[in-house]
């Protein structure tokens, strides 16, 4: 994992979970896993967010606000699909309003398996979104689309 240059913020979305990853991202904060000991800090705020979590299938209910939450995050952005419902649609693929993953609405950039997925396999996949987003954001300095920030600057 390469040097940060600012503190990577998460926001959490559940589409529709059992809960059982919920419980256990919950238990990725805590201080007996720590995920906060990478400079991750969780916010309620898609404005705010540079990772978003999710968990849960695809259904005709929540694609939309998926969708929204998802391009309210300012770019560069990571999403990070946790557990088999978020990968495939899981034990509900079956039911009639479900569409599958995530990956059917929005772009999916780091996959955690598990049902539910355990908050080690949480935290090797958001350190691995980490790098993804530091070289999103490395190939939007290149590109020049950035706007005002310069490479070196602080973001």
């Amino acid at each position: 994992m390469t040097y940060l240059q600012k503190s990577p913020w998460i926001v959490h979305y559940n589409a529709s979970s059992c809960n059982g990853c919920d419980i256990e991202i919950l238990a990725a904060l805590t201080p007996v896993f720590d995920v906060e000991r990478f400079g991750i800090v969780n916010t309620g705020n898609p404005k705010h967010a540079d990772i978003l979590l999710c968990t849960g299938s695809v259904n005709e209910r929540n694609k939309v606000p998926l969708k929204n939450v998802y391009d309210m995050i300012p770019e560069p952005k990571v999403v990070v699909a946790i557990g088999i419902c978020a990968a495939s649609g899981g034990i509900f693929r079956e039911c009639y309003n479900v569409q599958g993953g995530i990956d059917k609405i929005i772009p999916v950039d780091v996959w955690v398996p598990g049902c539910a997925a355990r908050p080690e396999s949480i935290i090797d996949g958001v350190v691995t979104a980490l790098g993804i987003l530091e070289q999103k954001r490395a190939k939007m300095l290149e590109k020049g689309s950035a706007g005002s920030i310069k490479a070196g600057e602080a973001v």
